[in-house]
């Protein structure tokens, strides 16, 4: 068997593994898949009447599902990203990393498998978000192109929020400094453009939402859903999100390596 067919077996075992861990995991699984649907509702009801986004010049303003939906898709991801830190820190410390590296399998198999795990319960939950947007008002002008790069750009998103994740369950002592570790990624969103136009904040909040991650993530999304303008927000979301799975990935894998010295 080549190298690469071996890889890819082992993969799917691991995958398989991970989705029905997930699966059994009733309350984690609930909370990073509705989550995400129960603050839709929570910034478009409760919120969303005391919050008036800005338009361009000349142009007609957003209602607020439109303008806040590409936020709760990437929350979708900063909730998941706490399951899968759990996940991975609690194979760790009951041993089961210490056997499957102890078998002939591939080693950046057991990640992938918690990772792609990450990445289909993120999925369902973007799908239950824009299915409960869509029956609030929500109203994407895209077309088929701008979905298929949106959705490209939102997986890209997700992998490196869960590649990240299995380098925070490999760094931590425990299962609770796991998910705790993983609020920073929740958080983030929270200082970009989400849910209110960075015009809006204080000018050194400002600064901070217009030159992290998320921002141009979620301006990029916006732009291709709702036919906005892109500017370079387009690059530096694919650069960032890139950038961030290459570091999640290389220091995920470099600590599981040197846990089996």
């Amino acid at each position: 068997m080549s190298t690469l067919v071996w890889a890819v077996s082992d993969s799917a075992t691991m995958i398989r593994r991970s989705v029905l861990l997930s699966l059994r995991s009733i309350d984690a699984l609930l909370m990073s898949v509705l989550l995400p649907v129960l603050l839709m509702l929570v910034f478009v009801y409760v919120f969303g009447g005391a919050i008036s986004t800005q338009a361009a010049p000349g142009a007609q303003s957003p209602s607020y599902v439109d303008y806040v939906v590409p936020g709760i898709i990437l929350l979708c991801a900063g909730y998941g990203s706490s399951m899968t830190a759990v996940s991975v820190n609690s194979d760790m410390r009951n041993g089961v990393i210490d056997r499957f590296q102890s078998m002939p399998i591939v080693s950046s198999a057991v990640l992938t498998g918690h990772v792609t795990a990450a990445l289909l319960r993120n999925t369902v939950s973007m799908l239950l978000v824009v299915g409960t947007a869509a029956l609030l008002g929500f109203r994407p002008e895209a077309g088929i192109l701008d979905w298929v790069l949106a959705v490209g750009l939102i997986w890209l998103f997700m992998l490196a929020i869960g590649w990240l994740s299995a380098a925070v369950g490999l760094a931590t002592s425990s299962a609770e400094a796991a998910g705790g570790a993983t609020f920073f990624m929740l958080f983030v969103p929270y200082l970009s453009s989400a849910f209110v136009p960075t015009q809006t904040m204080p000018s050194a909040l400002q600064w901070v939402s217009e030159n992290q991650p998320v921002t141009p993530v979620i301006e990029t999304l916006r732009g291709l859903l709702m036919g906005t303008p892109l500017g370079a927000s387009g690059w530096q979301a694919v650069l960032w999100c890139g950038g961030l799975a290459v570091v999640g990935y290389v220091w995920a894998t470099y600590l599981f390596r040197r846990r089996g010295r």
